[in-house]
């Protein structure tokens, strides 16, 4: 910091120099020093006086060294109640450029008369603008008007690239009279000098004078618009916006953060051209458009409190508000809702939800109107819901993609779903035609996080994401014969980890009519309830090769309960709570485990159906595999073996291929299959590649 708050500080007013003035403009703009005319004179004199004296001067003082960049972050809302200069205003937002550079200068000169010493060579002070709402735009709404003016956009990050330095100034040396011509390449384009001008050479042969080199870093990101239901529009992608982030503004993201980026609109024949790229394209009269960052403001990070206070004068400027926090409307809106409905708060929340399905009130939706339907209103009211669909998702669509960069030829990470939906939910529709992408939700699943290693990147992205997926059975129809793997063809490990597992039926309506009232802090009775329940599902759970019941459906327990208390606005958990909540998942293991006769079987959650055919076949075929000394049968010769034991299973196909997930048979090849189970196959040494 420059400066302190005290008798130190003169406050009296400073006569200024223009010719002073002048030079320290010329540093600012160095690229075109000719054109330091009247009116850049004038509006930085004019800031000069304001940052002279309180409360411009306090101000001022906050200019603040990050590692040798020299910063000053300036809230417009605040700064406008206390800044008169009119000229300034009128300029920002016809030339932003030159009004932040004029303002630059000004705290410059304000700095170097009341520190009384002078910053460091080739300094320059950055104005970080923020909390500009007449600026904010949407994305969709960012074309050719907006070139060269300062505007405000909210986003995604989608895609961050490495750090990387970028040279902005350079003195070349003439090979014929070794005269030194400095270049300063604006907005980042390599411009060497075209021809030596000194001393009548006219030589056209230069050296880069690589050690003067002034460089400052400089990172892309791509921001791309948050969707929300009102603005949803049918066929077609999501707007994205390239932005250039420079010195202190580097490193301020990460794929998958919302961020406010406030900064110029600039245009660029072909986007190769910045950094030295020479532009390969023939299509010289086409442009696009880029954003140069002043300012960027995380939602993870920044301090809203004061910001969400000031915002509410202006109704646009609650866009700027963090995605997660409350606004006085909000919780105006919330204590009008609770004190109207009082401990109806359920009931109405439910029925809010896809109002046009009707019936189902433990789980909304019916076989005739859809499951997408319900996905999609769960992503439209969520604060940052994602909706895909699972027959067109790949494994890196759902997690994170590693791309190369077409510039630089770096890679960089490229979020997908489940990080784009990071502290939000993440609605998959069509899960079961997706059955190659299911390992990739693993990981994302239990531990909230993406791992990621490839072309030499090793990182791990938040993940800390909410999944409700909606599948359809292998046939068409669910089978209550078969077990709810065999019908999704889904592995025992995924399953596991949704917390609750619906099956949609078209059956009469089962809707039970209760009063909740639900609390955070779980009072002794409501944990009595809850264990008595999980010690009952340890006990019925005792076959071997089901889905065991773990700590994990516990944790369900207490994570349902919790979630059912926010609803209410309370801060404990009831007896009656936990009721409610064991009533809820009762009716989830009911659909899961029950079999074709309507008994509970708990060893239907895994595993395969029809035990005792299965133990009986295989029984048979470790007897075949010890009588004729080997382990592979084809598929003729396990044909003729159920024909043989006269083994009762509705198509022979589908049992071996069930033996075959479960881990029994083993495919060796085009209608080979190998008994894993067998004692031969056990007494054999293993085999090794030599």
């Amino acid at each position: 910091m420059y400066g302190t708050h005290g008798d130190s500080v003169k406050t009296r007013q400073v006569s200024v120099d223009t010719h002073d003035v002048g030079e320290i403009l010329a540093v600012y703009f160095a690229d075109n020093e000719l054109s330091i005319d009247e009116d850049k004179l004038m509006l930085a004199v004019d800031l000069i006086r304001f940052f002279s004296a309180p409360p411009g001067l306090d101000l001022a003082l906050q200019v603040k060294d990050d590692n040798g960049v020299f910063i000053l972050p300036l809230d417009f809302q605040n700064f406008q109640k206390i800044c008169d200069v009119e000229v300034f205003y009128a300029t920002l937002e016809d030339k932003p450029r030159m009004a932040l550079s004029c303002m630059s200068a000004a705290v410059h000169k304000v700095l170097l008369i009341q520190s009384e010493n002078k910053l460091e060579d080739r300094a320059k002070i950055n104005i970080r603008l923020h909390n500009y709402p007449e600026s904010t735009i949407a994305l969709k709404n960012l074309k050719a008007a907006y070139i060269d003016k300062l505007v405000s956009v909210r986003g995604t990050v989608v895609k961050a690239s490495t750090v990387r330095p970028l040279v902005i100034q350079m003195s070349f040396e003439c090979t014929k009279c070794k005269s030194n011509i400095p270049r300063i390449f604006t907005e980042g384009k390599f411009s060497p000098p075209m021809i030596c001008t000194l001393h009548g050479c006219k030589s056209r042969t230069f050296t880069p004078i690589r050690s003067s080199a002034q460089k400052i870093d400089f990172q892309k990101i791509r921001l791309q618009e948050l969707q929300k239901s009102e603005d949803h529009e049918e066929g077609r992608m999501p707007r994205t916006v390239e932005c250039e982030l420079s010195e202190d503004l580097v490193d301020a993201c990460i794929p998958g953060d919302v961020v406010t980026v406030t900064g110029i609109i600039r245009v660029i024949n072909n986007y190769m051209d910045i950094g030295g790229g020479k532009s390969k394209s023939k299509s010289q009269g086409f442009y696009y458009l880029y954003l140069e960052a002043v300012s960027v403001r995380n939602s993870k990070s920044q301090s809203t409190t004061e910001d969400l206070q000031d915002s509410n004068a202006n109704a646009r400027a609650t866009e700027l508000a963090d995605l997660f926090s409350f606004s006085p409307r909000d919780l105006e809106f919330i204590v009008k809702f609770s004190e109207e409905y009082g401990s109806d708060t359920f009931r109405q929340i439910v029925q809010s939800i896809c109002p046009s399905i009707y019936g189902h009130e433990f789980v909304k939706g019916d076989p005739g109107l859809g499951k997408s339907q319900l996905l999609q209103a769960a992503a439209a009211i969520s604060p940052r819901g994602i909706y895909v669909c699972g027959n067109a998702t790949t494994k890196a669509g759902l997690t994170v993609a590693v791309m190369k960069d077409s510039m630089t030829s770096d890679y960089a990470f490229e979020a997908g779903a489940m990080v784009l939906a990071d502290s939000g939910l993440c609605c998959i529709d069509e899960f079961d035609k997706m059955s190659a992408e299911h390992q990739a939700l693993l990981e994302a699943m239990e531990q909230q996080c993406v791992s990621v290693a490839k072309a030499g990147l090793v990182a791990s992205l938040s993940a800390r994401t909410s999944v409700l997926a909606a599948a359809n059975p292998v046939g068409g129809h669910y089978n209550r014969a078969k077990t709810v793997n065999e019908n999704l063809k889904m592995s025992a490990p995924l399953l596991s980890r949704f917390d609750l597992v619906f099956i949609l039926l078209d059956k009469p309506d089962e809707l039970l009519d209760k009063r909740v009232s639900d609390h955070i802090m779980m009072s002794k009775p409501a944990a009595e309830i809850l264990q008595k329940f999980y010690l009952q599902l340890r006990d019925h759970n005792t076959s071997a090769d089901s889905t065991p019941i773990t700590a994990r459906q516990l944790e369900s327990l207490v994570r349902l309960a919790e979630a059912r208390a926010r609803l209410d606005l309370r801060e404990e958990i009831t007896a009656q709570d936990a009721l409610d909540v064991v009533e809820i998942m009762k009716e989830s293991l009911y659909d899961k485990y029950v079999d074709e006769h309507g008994f509970v079987d708990f060893g239907r959650s895994g595993g395969m159906s029809k035990q005792k055919e299965a133990k009986r076949f295989l029984s048979a075929l470790n007897k075949q595999s010890e009588l004729q000394q080997k382990d592979s049968f084809s598929i003729s010769e396990i044909y003729s073996l159920a024909d043989r034991i006269g083994l009762r299973v509705p198509d022979i196909d589908t049992f071996v291929d069930n033996l075959n997930t479960a881990g029994y048979l083993l495919k060796k090849g085009p209608k080979t299959y190998q008994v894993l189970s067998s004692s031969y196959s056990r007494s054999q040494p293993s085999r090794s590649r030599v």
